[in-house]
């Protein structure tokens, strides 16, 4: 996961230093700390560590000192040169994710939609079973750097809607709003109902269900990183659109307002979760164990935010492992009346990466339980 990085450095040290010429833009490589990138190789080198300067450096000459200046400062702990060599991706910037192909019937649209907040492009798949019946609708929040059919390339989303019968629609961030097409979960404006981008990805699924028949009662929102932490804040703002959520290593709602207090929560997690939503949303959450880009820890907290309105929820824990792959431990937090509440998903050895997903879309890691298939399991236990 990655924010506009320099961006908000350069912005940053003009506050710092009141003057000067504007920064050079620094367009040699992508933005680092928050790209969705899967951690090196266990037998990787170790990363050299970074020069510490005897003074603060000039933001407009050396500006990969200046920002690895600024994390230093900030008490954080991350080797921006070694996360810059191992973030580009590209294979994928030189290559986009070829259509996949439609079953006979099927259809994957285009679509828009605008309110107040901003404009942002969909894209629509509609299953070969449909022909006119009521059917479920799943939001899915892309990653840094991915695109609609990217996500669903990598996801196999479509391919399960294929099995179950439901809209799947895809929301793409644009360029303008964030330069690495990462979902501003950690702006204050976009954590606010009625504004930023919940607003209007709320409203894209609006727009589906008075296009569509829509089973109102079964629309859910998910995402992978930035796109998941989107999700839960979605989620949480739009209890009543949205039964569901599906979290995958994303991070707890309001875990940041500015871009130190991001990078903060994505290295350590926040101190405090704070309660979400009124508890009647029911969750899934997936996260790697070993996933060095968003601490692990934000997914036990994205499932305390919802734990504060179910207290007597009573946890089931079962290990299991996929073959030839990872292993895992899936804890379901159940109600009552024995209906599962919630579940959490934690994956030995996994990165940052959609546990299960296909090599076809990019950030994704085969060896994992497949969360695409388990988020759909979930989500059809909401009544």
């Amino acid at each position: 996961m990655k924010l506009n990085f320099l961006t908000h450095m350069r912005e940053t040290a003009q506050q710092l230093l009141g003057k000067g010429a504007p920064l050079q833009r620094w367009n040699q490589r992508p933005q680092p700390a928050m790209r969705d990138i899967n951690p090196p190789p266990a037998d990787a080198a170790p990363p050299t560590p970074p020069q510490s300067p005897a003074s603060t450096p000039n933001p407009a000459t050396h500006p990969a000192e200046f920002a690895q200046d600024m994390l230093d400062r900030m008490g954080i702990k991350i080797d921006l040169q070694a996360n810059l060599d191992r973030a580009i991706d590209v294979g994928s910037l030189l290559h986009p994710t070829p259509a996949q192909p439609l079953p006979e019937g099927a259809q994957f649209i285009s679509g828009s939609y605008t309110n107040h907040a901003g404009s942002r492009n969909y894209k629509l798949y509609i299953p070969a079973s449909y022909h006119g019946q009521a059917m479920p609708l799943l939001v899915m929040l892309h990653g840094c750097t991915q695109n609609p059919d990217d996500f669903a390339a990598g996801t196999q989303m479509n391919q399960l809607a294929e099995e179950i019968g439901c809209f799947v629609v895809y929301p793409e961030q644009t360029a303008g709003a964030n330069h690495s097409k990462c979902w501003n979960w950690f702006n204050a404006i976009d954590q606010q109902r009625g504004q930023g981008e919940p607003s209007i990805i709320a409203g894209i699924a609006q727009q589906i269900i008075e296009e569509y028949p829509v089973n109102e009662r079964q629309v859910y929102v998910a995402g992978l990183s930035a796109g998941g932490a989107m999700a839960v804040i979605a989620g949480t703002l739009y209890p009543e659109l949205f039964a569901a959520v599906g979290v995958h290593s994303g991070l707890p709602f309001a875990s940041a307002q500015d871009l130190p207090s991001a990078l903060t929560a994505m290295k350590r997690g926040v101190n405090k979760a704070d309660k979400a939503g009124n508890g009647a949303q029911r969750i899934i959450v997936f996260h790697g164990d070993s996933d060095t880009t968003v601490n692990p820890r934000n997914g036990e907290q994205v499932m305390a935010q919802r734990l504060h309105h179910h207290r007597g929820a009573r946890p089931k824990v079962r290990s299991g492992a996929v073959p030839n792959g990872y292993r895992y431990t899936q804890t379901t937090h159940v109600k009552p009346d024995g209906s599962p509440w919630g579940e959490h998903w934690v994956v030995h050895g996994a990165g940052h990466a959609w546990s299960g997903g296909s090599a076809s879309g990019s950030y994704t890691d085969a060896k994992g339980p497949d969360a695409s298939r388990e988020m759909l399991r979930f989500f059809r236990t909401v009544n």
